[in-house]
């Protein structure tokens, strides 16, 4: 750290701090505030949704015997002051960065992180699990998951509280609203009552008349339950989450202390057998000006001017994919009203926010619920509408069944744009697009395509509008494109149809997706070792253009496809289309350059595709490895 700090300079794990007078804890808390700003304003990341929760984190480890009792984050991305206060203060100006820390939860970068996440609406599941395993082996420790408001859209988390309130099993939710306006504000009655109705003296007092009530009739004790649950109700809005077998407590200010280790104390010695939700509200951005003004409260954030609160913003003349699919579509739906714009809470993320601004009608924002949004898509296209489903490569996998189930068995023409195709940098393995050409070109009745450059994803958005009768995904990268000069909204393509960008001997290379500029360097370097390559730009993954690869497949001796993806994508077509045609023999060797089988960890992204064996040099390594190599593949019998 840069400063020195009363008492965060002494904390090193949550030990540290049970000494510690609420007093202190409050300025202890102050402290990891201004540490996370001053980190997180040299690494960038995810930043207001720390902010809002840094009293909480305090008193989390403050009350509970972390790691022996298990924390859940939901998400992951607001525990960076979990992180600074769990033997990571050190590293925490390494977020994000290669060899660094993680945005994110991680199990194997610490015992305090018992659970990893990324994605949205796990943590009550895990937590689940977890103290269902404590149950098990007769272990007392506690289990807390923190989810935030955002997350409860999602249907997991609902699946998760049925099963837990039928199931009896000790553990706690915190449930962070800061956004949804669940319950009523907060004020200095709702805080005294939350204490009270957490307190030992209620809950004796509760099971006293229980006791009582149970000696009396089934009529008597059947009213003088509806009549508690209608009073706690009434008094603390949890209805919700009592129906489904919670201890409701709440709501209370998650910024005072005092309170929030008071109520954690009740919960955790409370003797009660079933799960405690505990409903704090908070405020994200909290303690930065420039946050708790902004809009999206400094959700994700470059690296930033602590005193200004401005952000480092890359020059590029060039517009990124994601707005040049937005505008596209916008263009498309000025002449279409047909036309109609999905996202599952990422308006701003997919650029579905410019297409909501022209046609506030015609966009829905479905919240964290990717299945939801999916299915919701196939039920406007049954009724001849365009839906065109907006959704980051690693978010669609939790949508898989209803992709399958909802849209392709049924030959629906829901579109789907993917943003984040391929490694993302800083937000690692959790939210790279590696798997969707395998997860999608392996269902019938789907058109796959995957842009090389923005010329080419406006082209494919461009053919998308007219594919009337089947699915179809075409997918992009984060980012910035190359500079490539726009094509009008006419331009289409003819589909399963590819382009030869150059034309050489000996080898051709099949490129899908954003790897074609690495390719063409490579095309050059070798050039000037007196190598000619053929250059061809697949287009589509499926239907494949079995036409050109037939012909490739004769005019050369050696073939290699290139992707963005994992085993089972474009080259495992590729190589079963050379296979089931007799284009496999002693005279043509084929490879597949394709992501490893592992998970890359996050870096800056042209680091990881160097890792990842599809950079410029070892396209380059490759192609001179398999000439010089006098293996080919064979026939099988």
């Amino acid at each position: 750290m840069n400063k020195k700090f009363k008492y965060l300079d002494n904390v090193n794990f949550p030990s540290d701090i049970k000494n510690l007078s609420l007093s202190e804890l409050k300025e202890l808390a102050a402290e990891v505030r201004q540490e996370m700003i001053d980190a997180v304003s040299e690494t960038g990341g995810h930043l207001g949704a720390g902010l809002g929760v840094v009293e909480l984190t305090v008193a989390l480890h403050y009350v509970f015997n972390t790691p022996n009792d298990k924390l859940i984050w939901d998400v992951g991305h607001q525990t960076y002051p979990h992180k600074i206060l769990t033997g990571r203060k050190d590293k925490i100006r390494s977020l994000r960065k290669g060899g660094g820390l993680s945005g994110f939860t991680k199990r194997s970068e610490s015992e305090y992180d018992p659970f990893g996440a990324a994605h949205s609406s796990t943590s009550i599941s895990s937590a689940l699990g977890i103290a269902t395993a404590n149950k098990l082996s007769n272990k007392s420790d506690d289990v807390i998951a923190v989810i935030g408001d955002g997350a409860m859209s999602a249907g997991m988390a609902y699946e998760a509280m049925n099963n837990a309130g039928a199931s009896k099993t000790k553990m706690i939710v915190i449930l962070n609203d800061n956004d949804m306006s669940i319950a009523k504000p907060v004020g200095a009655m709702r805080a005294y009552l939350a204490k009270i109705l957490s307190g030992k003296l209620y809950f004796s007092f509760r099971e006293t008349v229980k006791l009582i009530i149970s000696a009396f009739s089934k009529r008597f004790s059947k009213k003088a339950g509806k009549a508690e649950d209608f009073l706690r109700s009434a008094v603390t809005g949890g209805t919700l989450f009592s129906s489904m077998g919670f201890y409701y407590m709440g709501p209370i200010d998650g910024h005072d202390i005092d309170d929030l280790v008071s109520v954690l104390k009740n919960a955790r010695d409370i003797n009660y057998d079933g799960p405690i939700m505990i409903h704090i509200k908070t405020k994200k951005g909290k303690g930065y000006e420039f946050a708790e003004k902004s809009e999206d409260k400094f959700h994700g954030v470059t690296k930033f001017n602590v005193n200004t609160g401005v952000q480092e913003k890359k020059k590029s003349n060039v517009p990124a994919y994601t707005k040049i699919f937005a505008n596209t579509l916008l263009k498309h739906a000025e002449k279409d009203s047909k036309i109609i714009g999905i996202t599952a809470a990422m308006p701003s993320g997919t650029g579905m926010d410019i297409f909501g601004k022209k046609f506030p009608s015609r966009m829905f924002d479905v919240g964290i619920a990717e299945q939801h949004a999916v299915t919701f898509a196939a039920g406007l296209a049954t009724e001849g509408y365009k839906p065109y489903a907006a959704i980051y490569s690693t978010f669609l996998q939790r949508a898989y069944d209803q992709v399958v189930h909802d849209v392709a068995i049924q030959s629906l023409p829901v579109r789907f744009a993917i943003d984040r195709a391929g490694l993302v940098g800083a937000d690692g393995p959790t939210h790279a697009g590696s798997f969707d050409i395998t997860y999608l070109s392996t269902l019938p009745n789907f058109v796959v395509m995957a842009a090389s450059d923005e010329a080419e994803l406006v082209r494919m958005i461009n053919t998308s509008v007219d594919i009337n009768d089947k699915p179809s995904a075409f997918r992009y990268p984060r980012g910035n494109g190359i500079g490539v000069e726009l094509p009008n909204i006419s331009e289409k393509l003819e589909i399963g149809k590819g382009r030869i960008i150059r034309e050489g001997k000996k080898v051709a290379i099949l490129n899908f997706g954003g790897r074609l500029n690495e390719c063409l360097i490579a095309c050059e370097n070798l050039k000037k070792k007196g190598i000619n390559l053929t250059l061809f730009d697949a287009r589509f993954a499926k239907p494949l253009d079995q036409n050109t690869i037939w012909q490739l497949a004769r005019d050369h001796e050696t073939i290699i496809s290139i992707e963005e993806g994992s085993i089972g994508g474009f080259g495992s077509h590729v190589s079963q289309y050379l296979f089931d045609n007799n284009l496999i023999d002693n005279n043509l060797k084929f490879r597949s350059m394709i992501l490893p089988d592992r998970f890359i960890d996050h870096d800056k992204p042209d680091q990881m595709y160097k890792y990842a064996g599809l950079d410029a040099s070892s396209i380059e390594t490759k192609i001179l490895d398999t000439l010089n190599s006098k293996v080919v593949i064979k026939k099988s019998n």
